[in-house]
């Protein structure tokens, strides 16, 4: 029985998991806006007939929080709350036949390359007019941009494969077309993401080709800072490093989650390098790009991770000093290449690691931050909160990197506008500073 009164043709999309599927879903609510749908992403109030859910099906606290939101949906329909509950995204292309049967209250499941599809349920069409064109979820100043879908990488703890297919890059004509398009609605920021961005331009053009791309990128007017997110190491087209020295709206930043520090577990994660190959490819970076900022990831606690091997890592990190670091503990996958091992970290003792890799680099953090007092700072403002204008510096992409904060009662800033700042003092992950 209804409870409400519903808004006809009304759609909430919401979205779990990274970047890449926030894109998707800024993709699918603009050809439903073209169809005369009204959307929202993650609608504050519950009138919407239509809800869709863009899934996570990546590690075990992300799908447990996309069956979460499943569930938390399928109770709201059986209330009255909502009329129908699409899913589409990872989770669903993974387990599209389990999930059928688990919870069936879901009126379709689609997977990730299935938006045709959906749109042709909600009696919509797909307008190819509109490929490149988006309604953005993030602030109007920013956006997020995926050069390629896919990833043929052979890594023994990944599901991507599974969920996203194999490696396919976009032409550089269309993203050219596309950064323009965001251009012209007030986009500054583009970072640049995909599963694998190394690998970009070999299906197209037979050699990697992400230097041609953002130096063509890096022309467009109005694009001020573009960045770099999830690079391989293996295979790094090292031009590209002298388009970051040449264009300066490209961010002497470079995301680039490499797993481990210990040779035996990357052998293990079948990720085609070594510690001293890695370390190498460190410096070579280092020393072409001298005030790059380096962010990675990595995973404590795959199988067979000794004490020995996180010791290895520790110490990698310690000696490293990355710039920005995040860490995952081991999930394990079905269907993985890793799944044939035995999970024989416990729990407890991933999450133990994981923390003193955390804390480690807090450290190292506070230590850099600390180098930072005194300096000046291109920064892009993102939003207000408190006191605070709070924005970022070219070596910071947005939720995952320090923010700068600035008192708002020491002068005034639009949000989405460059200001310079000068830093006054520096905690673990936040700058403190006043403007020039």
């Amino acid at each position: 029985m209804k409870t409400k009164t519903l808004k006809k043709n009304k759609v909430n999309v919401v979205t779990l998991g990274c970047s890449k599927n926030l894109f998707d879903s800024e993709v699918m609510m603009a050809q439903l806006k073209a169809n005369k749908f009204e959307v929202e992403h993650e609608a504050k109030t519950d009138d919407s007939e239509i809800v869709i859910i863009n899934t996570c099906g990546f590690i075990d606290n992300a799908k447990q929080e996309s069956i979460d939101t499943i569930l938390r949906y399928a109770d709201a329909k059986k209330e009255g709350q909502v009329d129908k509950v699409y899913v589409t995204g990872c989770l669903s292309e993974r387990y599209k036949s389990e999930l059928e049967v688990e919870i069936p209250e879901v009126d379709a499941y689609f997977g990730t390359r299935d938006l045709p599809r959906l749109l042709k349920t909600l009696k919509a069409d797909y307008k190819h007019e509109l490929v490149g064109e988006r309604l953005l979820t993030t602030p109007s100043h920013y956006a997020y941009f995926k050069i390629a879908e896919g990833c043929d990488r052979p890594c023994s703890f990944c599901a991507i494969p599974l969920m996203r297919g194999g490696h396919v890059s976009t032409p550089i004509e269309d993203l050219v077309l596309q950064a323009k398009s965001l251009a012209a609605k007030g986009v500054k920021e583009l970072m640049l993401i995909a599963q694998d961005l190394t690998y970009y331009g070999l299906d197209l053009y037979k050699k990697r080709n992400l230097a041609e791309l953002v130096d063509r990128l890096s022309d467009v007017e109005g694009i001020e800072w573009i960045r770099l997110h999830y690079a391989f190491p293996t295979g790094f087209p090292m031009d590209v490093l002298d388009v970051m020295n040449n264009k300066s709206n490209v961010c002497n930043y470079l995301d680039m989650p490499l797993q481990h520090g210990s040779t035996k577990m990357l052998k293990a994660m079948r990720r085609g390098t070594t510690r001293e190959k890695t370390e190498a490819l460190i410096q070579e970076i280092r020393n072409k790009v001298p005030d790059i900022a380096l962010r990675t990831t990595l995973i404590a606690g795959y199988p067979g991770e000794t004490e020995a091997d996180f010791q290895e890592m520790y110490d990698w990190v310690e000696k490293t000093r990355f710039d920005r670091l995040g860490i995952f503990t081991y999930s394990h996958e079905e269907n993985t290449h890793a799944y044939n091992f035995e999970d024989n970290v416990p729990d407890k003792l991933k999450r133990e690691r994981a923390d003193a890799i955390m804390e480690l680099q807090s450290g190292i953090s506070y230590e850099l931050n600390q180098l930072k007092i005194g300096k000046e700072f291109k920064v892009l403002f993102d939003r207000i909160e408190g006191d605070y204008f709070i924005g970022r510096t070219e070596f910071d992409s947005p939720e995952v990197d320090n923010e700068v904060l600035v008192k708002k009662s020491e002068g005034y800033v639009r949000i989405g506008d460059f200001s310079k700042v000068i830093i006054t003092s520096a905690d673990h992950y936040d700058l403190y500073g006043k403007l020039v």
